[in-house]
């Protein structure tokens, strides 16, 4: 089956990203299309499958994300600023409501982070800090800054789900070795967290953070927006930050602006860049993609967030 895409990121956070508004192809069919080209040793690579797919009468479009190995997120906000920039080629439009898996965001074109970066701030939440929603079995209705004892760690950890579940732990420096074991440890889905979680180590640098993500279903990566997201929200709750102050948030890949709320909606204002535009062939019944033809690379783009990272 032949696909039209754009490979695009936010924050660094890469993606393959498909127009499926008008597409009949079920969640297997999508699962392994996913892993076909966020295949980092394949012909597209990512860290997963972005879909802009068709909204409803309160909603102008909608986004789904497929994981590197073909799990579907409940939500991804690097992705969705760039499934909004699509949504609003497609509409028109340059502010939306987007329909997400389990929830909806608003999402509006912002002035650009820099000349060249087209720029979409996002508005997620509420975060949540209801474990039995995830699930996790522990003797506790929520996780503020404390041990969890199902862990290779014993880091004071915060549980938010933004909607998709986050462990966030503030640190002096980060350690990725640790940060990989207490991911993997999650991966494993222990009989404590079936669903799995995000991990994420944080260093507060002044009033800006600092953050490094093992991410459910994709492992180490470079960014991750919920993750960001959560890791804001965590930070004034537990008085690290001050809510509803803009805070710089960075990551190996890049920096969104963020703000949260006391009550705990979170805003992120980010990147939306398309770095090439072309078409791909992939087979649904072995999951490998071929023949893989790139109609155009947006130079300027890429050159324009290569000169902020080279900023930061």
């Amino acid at each position: 089956m032949r696909f039209e895409l754009v490979k695009c990121h936010g924050s660094g956070n890469d993606f393959p990203l498909i127009d499926a508004r008008a597409s009949a192809l079920d969640d297997a069919a999508w699962a392994a299309v996913a892993r076909a080209l966020a295949d980092r040793t394949g012909l597209v690579g990512g860290d997963g499958l972005l879909l802009l797919t068709a909204g409803d009468d309160d909603h102008a479009f909608g986004m789904r994300m497929f994981n590197s190995d073909g799990s579907e997120s409940e939500t991804c906000l690097n992705g969705l600023r760039c499934v909004a920039r699509a949504g609003f080629a497609a509409t028109g439009s340059e502010t939306a409501t987007a329909l997400l898996k389990t929830s909806d965001a608003v999402v509006v074109r912002d002035a650009d982070i820099v000349q060249g970066v087209f720029t979409v701030r996002e508005i997620a939440g509420p975060a949540s800090l209801d474990i039995a929603a995830w699930p996790m079995a522990v003797d506790a209705d929520r996780i503020v800054d404390v041990p969890i004892a199902g862990l290779p760690s014993n880091r004071s950890f915060t549980a938010v789900a933004m909607p998709n579940p986050h462990l966030v732990t503030f640190v002096e420096a980060i350690d990725e070795a640790e940060l990989v074991r207490v991911g993997e440890a999650c991966e494993a889905a222990p009989a404590w967290l079936p669903n799995r979680a995000n991990v994420s180590f944080v260093e507060v640098r002044r009033m800006d953070l600092f953050v490094r993500t093992f991410e459910r279903g994709v492992g180490l990566t470079d960014s991750c927006g919920s993750a960001m997201a959560a890791s804001t929200y965590a930070a004034c709750l537990t008085g690290r930050i001050a809510y509803d102050t803009p805070t710089t948030v960075f990551n190996k890949g890049g920096l969104v602006r963020a703000e949260a709320s006391e009550a705990a909606m979170v805003t992120l204002s980010g990147n939306a860049t398309f770095e090439w535009t072309g078409t791909i062939d992939v087979d649904l019944a072995t999951g490998t993609a071929s023949d893989l033809i790139v109609t155009r690379h947006h130079d300027e783009e890429i050159a324009a967030w290569a000169g902020l990272r080279a900023a930061i």
